[in-house]
């Protein structure tokens, strides 16, 4: 069964050898849209086309990126992949699920499995781009897979399910936002809510984390994004007309937006009043690698 509107990212792959399996799964399994942001090796490379074999027609075609959010632009839906599991990383499917999901997108929008680096997988922040978190469940002494492997088995399942349309259960239809459009929602909250003071000047991507999960979860629409957007414009106004310039946050005496001492479920401290830091709770790097093979 053939699935065009399936995306495969591979965010800077470090091994020619690894473009081409993947290419190879992709063929077996009906997809055929391959992008590569910022590959370390070249992926049109003698070493790549042995192990694309009969699908080396996907190197030809395969779209070069330079970041995540220009691979993602176009997709109304994408999941990215990962084996660790921690502050940021919470709510996660696994493949079955993810294709359960997915197959009911599928005729409508694109939809990416998102898939990191050989040595390291993908950053909180890249993981921030994705509407969903999937990993693959492994055996704990021996948790990561091969690059090619983590693909192979991601594509099994949404072509297993796409075959059995009886098996999913449509719960909308729904045409979600896409990426770009998310995004640019994303960007602008984070600046209106940097602007008042409501976020720590010191991490503010730390509750913009819950913010993105939140809204996720809810698969905006584009009308949807666009009330959002709206909203932003007019709390920026707001801000603008009573010169609101990030005083609340380093405000003494208790003056932040927001309840005081306000601590999140992860136990990071939100907003601190004079005396007590602005430091966020010690323990999680923000943006670093995270460590592992593909299933990170």
């Amino acid at each position: 069964m053939k699935m065009p509107n399936l995306v495969v990212v591979l965010v800077e792959p470090q091994g020619a050898l690894n473009i081409g399996s993947v290419c190879r799964s992709m063929m077996n399994f009906g997809a055929s849209d391959l992008r590569l942001v910022n590959p370390q090796v070249d992926p049109f490379s003698e070493d790549a086309r042995k192990m694309a074999l009969k699908a080396s027609s996907l190197l030809e075609t395969a779209r070069l990126c330079t970041s995540l959010e220009e691979a993602l632009a176009d997709c109304g839906s994408s999941y990215g992949t990962t084996r660790r599991f921690g502050r940021y990383r919470r709510e996660f499917l696994v493949p079955e699920q993810a294709a359960r999901e997915a197959v009911t997108l599928l005729p409508d929008v694109k939809v990416a499995l998102v898939f990191g680096r050989e040595d390291s997988g993908l950053r909180t922040s890249e993981l921030d781009c994705c509407r969903r978190l999937l990993t693959i469940p492994t055996d704990e002494d021996f948790a990561s897979l091969n690059l090619a492997q983590a693909v192979t088995v991601c594509l099994y399942e949404m072509a297993r399910v796409a075959r059995n349309p009886a098996q999913v259960v449509i719960e909308s239809s729904r045409k979600p936002a896409s990426g770009e459009e998310m995004e640019a929602l994303f960007a602008h909250m984070r600046e209106v809510l940097a602007s008042s003071g409501f976020l720590n000047p010191q991490n503010p991507d730390h509750l913009m984390h819950t913010f993105r999960r939140m809204l996720d979860r809810c698969g905006l629409n584009s009308r949807e994004v666009r009330i959002w957007r709206g909203l932003w414009r007019h709390v920026g106004w707001l801000n603008e007309r009573s010169g609101v310039a990030r005083e609340p946050f380093a405000r003494s005496g208790g003056g932040n937006i927001g309840e005081e001492n306000a601590r999140d479920d992860d136990g990071g401290s939100c907003h601190l009043p004079d005396g007590e830091g602005l430091v966020e709770q010690q323990g999680t790097r923000q943006d670093g690698n995270d460590g592992g093979d593909a299933n990170k």
